[in-house]
């Protein structure tokens, strides 16, 4: 698909946020995405600080378990550099961000990953997600409690059960290394795009044979089109030959392509982040927020609670289906009776019969009855009574229908 390497990294705010909270980073050799979390207080300060920090680790590395044990120390760094910010200032209790990292190395990248942004790669037009969300939702998918589609619109899709940040001081990251082909496609993504965008549509355009500052655009606009109620950020490394020196540039977006800047309060002492400052502007509640749960309790309880909300469901579905299924009891009772209001006369064989009902069948079952046999001949009746007779003819009441009787058994004595 690509004939040199290439690469790529745009952010967008979204539709909804008034922030962006996101980071992302394409190097000389490392890419990186990183998705804060905390809210207007702190998640773009939580995004910036470690993109920084790992950004040291955009060097030329001998091999992949050389980059991949650098890409471990940096993401841990930023780790303890987050708690020591939020130690220096207490207003950015509970920020936290994810990052997902990808560096080259030769023929081989070695990535790293904590939180729900992800990792894909386009090989030979196929589209594999390498990183496994840490999510409470995915842990749900992998016991088989839900299906992928359901993740997605589930109200705890959110809750990120690991993530970098100061409730943590050494928190479980996912490394890897991984063999590269030329003409790979390497995508970075926040859950701006990952939960807006499906799979397939992902990986369409990704196989577009454009440069990857345009496929990255694209991206960028059918989460636009979906809403985009958080912030989108994507990164892009094509792997080829060598790299184009465009690609060579390093590119920061998002949050920390921005100076940070702290409240005006002073800080407790002076420490990693003397010069920092929060810039000031309206909180937003809309969209949703992460959340890191303090202890395995609370995703006991998660799970207790979807366990409730699916008894909920399948008792709601039970009662609405006993209920529709009355409503049409009720109706075809209704009718049936009003049906039995009616009366009409027509012809049994050879005789003149009054019917109680209507002149018409539900598939095997008669809605008439026969009410009372009068007794008159049908032959006796004159051509013109006898034809209306045996298309029937309908009265509103029991009465009405011994009129009819009456006349036609009288014509029929005065035709005799």
């Amino acid at each position: 698909m690509t004939k040199a390497g290439d690469s790529a990294a745009i952010s967008h705010v979204g539709k909804i946020r008034s922030n962006n909270q996101d980071s992302g980073y394409a190097g000389t050799h490392l890419f990186i995405v990183a998705d804060g979390m905390g809210g207007h207080a702190g998640g773009d300060v939580a995004s910036a600080i470690a993109l920084k920090r790992i950004m040291q680790a955009d060097a030329d590395f001998t091999s992949a378990q050389d980059a991949e044990a650098a890409l471990q120390t940096a993401i841990s760094s930023a780790n303890a550099e987050l708690a020591e910010a939020v130690f220096e200032h207490p207003e950015l209790g509970g920020m936290g961000t994810t990052v997902d990292a990808i560096v080259a190395v030769g023929d081989e990248v070695a990535i790293a990953h904590i939180g729900d942004s992800r990792i894909y790669l386009l090989r030979d037009g196929e589209l594999s997600q390498i990183t496994t969300d840490h999510t409470f939702v995915q842990r749900l998918v992998d016991s088989g409690r839900i299906s992928e589609e359901e993740a997605m619109v589930h109200p705890r899709r959110s809750v990120l059960m690991r993530v970098l940040g100061d409730v943590d001081s050494n928190p479980e990251i996912d490394t890897m290394v991984m063999r590269t082909h030329p003409g790979d496609r390497w995508l970075l993504c926040s859950d701006g795009l990952s939960g807006v965008v499906d799979k397939d549509a992902i990986q369409v355009t990704l196989a577009q044979d454009l440069p990857a500052r345009q496929v990255g655009e694209q991206l960028i606009r059918k989460a636009l089109d979906g809403g985009a109620p958080d912030n989108v950020t994507v990164v892009i490394y094509d792997v080829g030959a060598e790299r184009s020196a465009s690609a060579q540039t390093p590119v920061t977006v998002g949050s920390a392509s921005r100076p940070l800047a702290f409240q005006n309060d002073p800080p407790r002492r002076t420490g990693l982040l003397p010069s920092l400052r929060l810039h000031s502007g309206r909180s937003t509640p809309s969209g949703p927020s992460h959340f890191e749960p303090a202890s395995d309790d609370y995703l006991d309880e998660l799970i207790e609670e979807d366990a409730r909300r699916a008894k909920r469901r399948r008792l709601i579905w039970l009662v609405g289906s006993i209920v529709f299924v009355l409503a049409i009891a009720l109706t075809l009772l209704l009718g049936y009776a009003w049906t039995q209001t009616r009366y009409f006369v027509g012809a049994d064989d050879d005789t003149v019969v009054i019917y109680q009902g209507i002149q018409q069948d539900i598939g095997p079952f008669s809605l008439s009855t026969e009410h009372n046999d009068t007794g008159i001949p049908v032959s006796m009746l004159s051509t013109y009574d006898r034809q209306q007779v045996e298309r029937t003819i309908s009265a509103s009441s029991l009465e009405e229908a011994r009129e009819i009787v009456s006349r036609l058994r009288t014509t029929s004595k005065d035709g005799g």
